[in-house]
């Protein structure tokens, strides 16, 4: 380096400092006379909205849901009564066709993307798709049989879901959330189902978060999760031990698990989860009418998370997929109707499937 530059280091550290003394003294300080600092008992703080030790939260994931073979039996379908609420099948319906299902399930895609994330807002939003594909053999039918088995063996069922989620807190310890969503469910393929089809699903809870280890919610839901359109309370109930170790993640009725926490990157789940949609049938909607299978099932199971590396972790899923409902309605105009858990509605078909283990493995981008 030439000597002239040597020289002419320090005035690179002199001259700033020059003009910050010159502006320092060219200041009118009698500007800043009514300033006042800011009170700390003035700043409005917020909930947070979560509590430590529960299981990362998934952005992304991708997964591959599998049952293992049970029996699908199916009775009639009698076309259709004026009322649309209902094709006249009671309870006691024989039945008229019956196979052996040797597979059913197919990949999962769940999203769950921040829109807002600040202290008095947390938006959040995901586009979802879930496949339960079938593999039937053995089929026997008589002449009243619908042919259902034959269609579900060739298009099976796919469910197309949009979920908006808001977390809304009021002060430090109480806050809302607020989800709705949107669901197409069907036999479609690459052209989709009618729009009118399209079923919403909502849910409210008001909650308070005791403390970094316990919060808890009470609130109302529209949902289909077991099929059937039904309101249902819920409560949430999400608390974590002292040590870390164990606790509870519970959105009753959806889903309730206990938790055991190996490490900060290995936890355990235990419990259930409901599952289920409307799917409409197209060979079987005639004219406006939309014939919907609906689809729920009651899976107690347990599930091993375990960190792979950074965000991204696996999770493996083991359980007994119990059979709520295979049954089917029409719904008149595809408008839905209510008969929640003590409506005398008759069905459309009457179908059960027998109970049977399922699996489902993946892998997931998360945050903690």
């Amino acid at each position: 380096m030439k000597k002239s530059t040597w020289i002419l280091l320090p005035l690179l550290f002199v001259f700033p400092l020059f003009s910050i003394a010159q502006d320092e003294d060219d200041e009118d300080w009698s500007m800043y006379d009514d300033l006042e600092l800011v009170d700390e008992g003035d700043i409005k703080r917020y909930a947070k909205p979560t509590i430590v030790g529960l299981s990362p939260t998934r952005f992304l994931s991708v997964s591959f849901d599998m049952q293992t073979p049970y029996t699908m039996n199916l009775s009639a379908a009698r076309f259709p009564v004026s009322q649309g609420t209902g094709w006249g099948v009671d309870e006691a319906a024989p039945i008229s066709e019956s196979g052996r299902v040797n597979f059913t399930g197919g990949m999962r895609f769940n999203s769950n993307i921040p829109i807002i994330s600040k202290s008095n807002l947390v938006w959040q939003s995901g586009l979802n798709y879930m496949r339960v594909g079938y593999n039937i053999t053995d089929i026997e039918a008589d002449g009243n049989a619908s042919g259902l088995t034959s269609i579900l063996n060739e298009n099976g069922l796919n469910n197309l879901n949009w979920t908006n989620t808001f977390f809304v807190p009021i002060s430090e310890e109480n806050f809302f959330i607020f989800q709705g969503s949107l669901d197409m469910s069907g036999d479609f393929g690459f052209s989709l189902q009618p729009f009118n089809t399209i079923r919403w699903s909502l849910a409210a809870v008001y909650a308070k978060r005791v403390s970094e280890r316990k919060r808890w919610g009470l609130g109302l839901a529209r949902t289909y999760r077991v099929g059937n359109l039904n309101y249902v309370p819920v409560v949430m109930y999400d608390v974590t031990s002292a040590d870390r170790k164990w606790g509870t993640e519970i959105l009753f009725p959806a889903r309730a698990h206990g938790r055991y926490n190996f490490s900060k990157d290995a936890l355990l789940l235990f419990g259930y989860e409901l599952e289920g949609q409307s799917y409409r049938i197209n060979d079987f909607s005639a004219g406006n009418n939309s014939y919907e299978i609906r689809r729920g099932e009651l899976r107690p199971r347990i599930e091993l998370q375990r960190k792979i590396s950074g965000p991204f972790w696996a999770h493996f899923q083991a359980g007994y997929r119990m059979d709520w409902t295979f049954n089917a309605d029409e719904l008149s105009g595809s408008r839905e109707f209510f008969r929640g858990f003590f409506g005398t509605q008759d069905y459309g078909m009457v179908n059960n499937l027998t109970n049977t283990v399922y699996f489902n493995i993946g892998i997931s981008f998360v945050t903690l």
